[in-house]
């Protein structure tokens, strides 16, 4: 017979607030620290809130202008290349006590953990091993963190997203029994890692509000609702998951693509916006090339100001399969400027690159000019070297120091905010 499992989804609490606590000497526990860019105005998401904040109400990923005046606190503007270096920090730690092939990385500030095997090393229970893992983390980044521990990778989250906040370690403890006598009749449905909204909308038309209800309405009439997805359905109603971390690590996506989207910095028009949509083209053919990929389709969105129009774009397939932006380009320009609509504030961007494979496989037409070719690829190989050493602004073209043009801005940038102090 095989050896129950046991896994832990650890969290970072309010990790980028924790960060800033732990960089100003603070306790993350009780400091009052909102990590929010002000010079975006009042209007600006808060990326973080301390949970002492939450504590007295405030909500995480509130706006500026929805804290409470009353409140004396402190704005730590955001650093996403220091939050990315405490994450590090984070897993280098758990790579002190476990191999990399039992650890997933779920976001920044999130990971799984197929902990089986040390429990017998360390002489300790899971919830045991788990307070020891997050006892270092504290001790060493002066990072806060809450965990779930479960018999399967479900258990650990949904333990980690319910159970984990009632429990006073901080660590809640999930079994399949214990699921179903304790979770079954939770509310609201969409608490429970799996469900969003609409999967709970269609639920309630059927009188359905909770995993009990789930757990008792006839199979068939699941699958004729939600289809193939109906059986993962009726397994996390029961507490059942299938999946294990070896699974999740041989893994192998079916198609590839890259995408690259952003929100500008004002309502642009359609020649601005048009500067910034051959930047993120060029960009994204320099990530291929840095990838060693090619792409035989591209796509384009635009999304507008407010209600001014609902967005548009679309995707082409080429003629040819390449990551040359002499190639790529024009392709993509003329997809955007046969779906963007000309009159209206544009406020959102974004391309796709699509049906990757390897830049072995590059084709072109009878017409093509080879030494062209060969030119403009020594010349991305050279851009890349450059900015690899230097920076990503240290070799831009002509047209990215347009007006309204954001390369330049943007490179500073991580996931779309301050990268550094």
């Amino acid at each position: 017979m095989e050896r129950q499992r046991y896994y832990a989804c650890i969290d970072m609490k309010s990790f980028f607030a924790s960060v800033e606590c732990a960089e100003r000497g603070l306790n993350p526990m009780e400091a009052k620290l909102i990590v929010a860019d002000e010079s975006r105005g009042s209007g600006t998401i808060c990326l973080a809130v301390s949970p002492k904040l939450k504590a007295l109400g405030v909500k995480n990923r509130c706006r500026m202008f929805e804290v409470p005046k009353n409140l004396d606190y402190i704005v730590a503007r955001p650093r996403m290349q220091k939050y990315i270096d405490y994450a590090a920090e984070i897993y280098g730690i758990y790579l002190d006590y476990m191999s990399k092939e039992d650890i997933y990385v779920y976001s920044i500030d999130e990971s799984f953990i197929d902990i089986t095997d040390y429990l017998a090393v360390y002489h300790k229970s899971p919830k045991e091993y788990v307070k020891f893992l997050i006892d270092e983390i504290a001790r060493r980044v002066h990072i806060p963190a809450t965990a779930g521990v479960g018999t399967n990778l479900y258990l650990a989250k949904i333990a980690l997203d319910i159970t984990a906040k009632h429990s006073p370690d901080r660590i809640g403890y999930l079994d399949e029994a214990l699921f179903c006598e304790t979770l079954w009749d939770h509310t609201p449905l969409t608490d429970f890692w799996g469900i969003a909204r609409g999967i709970s909308a269609r639920l309630k038309k059927k009188g359905v509000y909770s995993m009990r209800g789930i757990a008792h309405l006839p199979e068939e009439m699941l699958y004729r609702e939600f289809g193939v997805n109906a059986e993962l359905l009726i397994d996390h109603a029961w507490g059942r998951e299938s999946c294990t971390m070896q699974d999740i690590k041989n893994y192998k996506a079916k198609s590839h693509s890259i995408s690259n989207s952003q929100v500008l910095f004002s309502d642009y028009s359609y020649d601005k916006a048009k500067i910034v949509m051959e930047e993120m083209a060029r960009s994204g053919c320099l990530e291929m090339m840095r990838r060693k990929v090619i792409t035989g389709r591209v796509s384009v969105y635009v999304g507008y100001s407010k209600d001014a129009h609902a967005p548009t774009g679309g995707s082409k397939k080429l003629p040819i399969t390449s990551n040359l932006p002499g190639k790529i380009v024009p392709y993509l320009m003329e997809l955007f400027e046969k779906t963007t609509i000309k009159n209206a504030p544009i406020r959102r961007l974004g391309v796709g690159f699509e049906n990757l494979c390897d830049e072995g496989c590059e084709g072109y037409d009878l017409f093509t000019d080879w030494e062209a070719v060969e030119r403009e690829k020594r010349l991305g190989r050279a851009t890349l070297e450059i900015q690899k050493k230097f920076g990503k602004n240290a070799l831009v073209t002509a047209a990215d120091l347009q007006e309204g043009a954001t390369l330049l801005e943007r490179n500073k940038l991580i996931g779309g905010h301050n990268a550094n102090e």
